[in-house]
């Protein structure tokens, strides 16, 4: 094969693995005529196998080699490269370069932070609108020109949600939408036959989902005995289980899903729990949250958050039949392909595709970069997500915007969420920092100012973005009524009004070294350094982290766990 292939070009060096690498080196072993073709600081695929040391290592594998850096960039503004070169330059892992380009300055990167999740797609959909309008002060922008990258698919639910209801064209690309995945049809077929048992096809998809023991051949009785009584499939199972025309385990997990199903039938009619806990509950008793918590390919993880993301979309809506009707909109919404979309994508799926206008919503850590891919990969996964970020800022040509929320749900409760530690090294010079003064939550906007590293986020007080903001009279908005009124209703802290505030640029933790603390989200932990209000935590579960000192309790307080 070495005297077969005189001449080897590979292209995307960056994600080859490693029996792909091996392959490489011995094929070019025979006549050294290789060219790869990569940029390292977009290797994104380790979690499937691919491994940014091959691109590191090229000059060593192969002496002598001819390295040609391609810096000029032909796609985003210097505003936009200048960002993303800042954020990679945290990695140690590189080779290193430095981008320019020939394009005019253009706008800086925008930075805005959000009182919620809700907020966040409400606000950028209202930028979308205001864009292909041509209001921004600018030309006005085709929906196809515009494009909203996530960090996670789960996160697609909240926009596909709020552009149905404005009546905002999208497309999800890359993948299935939100209500369409797999366990979503799923979760929503047994929402629907406690609904309404008669629903064949939702008994249908569940009945051996997850498996039960019933074949086809017990699915082809449960029909036969349905059609021979002019009754639903669920009662022809009733009637197939009386007559004892079935056995063994089958027989008992299916005798199990049919009381399962007139149970929650009945606490809809009763209304004995709120239709939020009445769907844990249905993905709990049916079996189908621990079929996943157990399943151990790659997908589940992810598989588990979108049924999380789920029973949150429930909040929204009096009851499940109200839910239900919602979701079969927005399937008929799918229907029409004609007329230029907005796209919503992830990170992962915008690798090598370019929009004019980018808009990269929840940077907040845990979020992105992913907890998860820290838990498991530590600084190689640091790394990667941050690439992560890299390849998404450079997805924009001219306009593109961050955003963070300072609350989100997790696991049914609404917690402070922390910006990422990615906005901390966005330079200065390069971004509009455009949080209305005075929101609370993260370590941005005036409640925060002080704790954040971004000398953007600290001089942004006396900046003229705050001075618009504060003569526009935000105070009086409906935008901000609506963080009062949230606030209220969730029993959490006011957001402040900037006028009212000072700011602290020493401020001093209540907390000392080695004290035993609680977070909500990351329960209890030992408190290893302080700067100012951030507090170096290492929990007993969560490992170390970087918490703000206004969101944690003394362990005292709330009774402190075993060591």
């Amino acid at each position: 094969y070495q005297r077969f292939f005189r001449y080897i070009l590979v292209d995307e060096y960056q994600d080859t693995n490693v029996a792909q690498y091996l392959w490489l080196r011995l094929l070019a072993q025979g006549h050294q005529n290789i060219c790869c073709v990569g940029d390292d600081d977009q290797s994104i695929y380790g979690w499937r196998g691919a491994e940014v040391g091959n691109i590191l290592r090229f000059e060593t594998d192969f002496p002598g080699a001819h390295v040609v850096r391609l810096e000029q960039n032909y796609r985003s503004t210097p505003h936009i490269l200048a960002a993303a070169s800042a954020v990679i330059d945290g990695n140690k892992g590189r080779l290193g370069k430095t981008l320019w380009t020939e394009k005019e300055e253009g706008e800086k990167l925008r930075l805005i932070g959000h009182w919620d999740g809700e907020e966040e797609a409400r606000w950028i959909g209202e930028e979308i609108e205001a864009a292909q309008r041509g209001t921004r002060g600018q030309a006005a922008f085709d929906l196809d020109r515009m494009a909203i990258l996530v960090r996670a698919s789960h996160q697609m639910r909240a926009f596909e949600d709020r552009f149905l209801t404005i009546g905002l064209p999208y497309r999800v690309i890359g993948g299935p939408r939100f209500y369409e995945r797999m366990e979503i049809r799923d979760a929503m077929a047994y929402f629907r036959l406690a609904v309404s048992t008669d629903d064949d096809l939702a008994f249908e998809r569940i009945v051996n989902t997850p498996k039960r023991g019933l074949g086809d051949k017990a699915q082809q009785k449960i029909q036969t005995a349905a059609r021979s009584n002019g009754v639903s499939l669920v009662e022809g199972a009733r009637i197939l289980l009386a007559a004892k025309d079935l056995g063994g385990k089958g027989a008992v997990e299916l005798a199990r899903l049919i009381d399962g199903i007139d149970r929650w039938h009945a606490q809809i009619r009763q209304q004995a729990d709120t239709h939020v806990e009445l769907a844990e509950i249905i993905l709990d008793e049916s079996g189908y949250t621990t079929h996943w918590q157990n399943d151990k390919t790659p997908e589940a993880p992810g598989r588990l958050e979108n049924l999380k993301e789920l029973v949150k979309a429930l909040e929204g809506f009096e009851n499940l039949q109200g839910f239900l009707e919602h979701v079969s909109l927005i399937m008929d919404n799918e229907q029409q392909s004609d007329g230029a979309k907005v796209s919503i994508m992830t990170l992962h799926a915008a690798k090598g595709l370019e929009f004019p206008m980018v808009f990269l919503p929840g940077w907040e850590d845990g979020l992105f970069p992913s907890q998860r891919s820290m838990d498991e990969s530590g600084l190689k996964g640091l790394e990667e997500e941050r690439r992560l970020a890299y390849v998404g800022i450079t997805r924009a040509e001219e306009i593109c915007t961050i955003s963070f929320a300072a609350n989100r749900r997790v696991y049914g409760q609404w917690q402070s969420a922390l910006p990422s530690r990615f906005i901390d090294e966005l330079p200065s010079a390069h971004v509009d920092v455009l949080t209305p003064p005075g929101l609370y939550g993260g370590s941005f906007g005036a409640a925060g100012m002080a704790s954040s590293a971004n000398p953007a986020v600290q001089e942004a007080a006396g900046s003229t973005i705050f001075e618009r903001a504060s003569k526009a009279d935000v105070y009086n908005s409906p935008g901000w009524r609506r963080l009062q009124e949230r606030s209220s209703q969730r029993g959490m802290r006011q957001p402040a009004q900037a006028s009212h505030m000072t700011i602290d640029m020493t401020a001093v933790s209540a907390f000392c070294v080695g004290d035993r603390v609680f977070h909500q989200k990351f329960g209890y932990g030992e408190v290893l350094t302080i700067e100012g209000d951030k507090l170096d935590i290492e929990f007993d579960k969560a490992g170390s982290k970087k918490v703000v000192a206004q969101y944690i309790q003394s362990a005292d307080t709330v009774g402190d766990a075993p060591f």
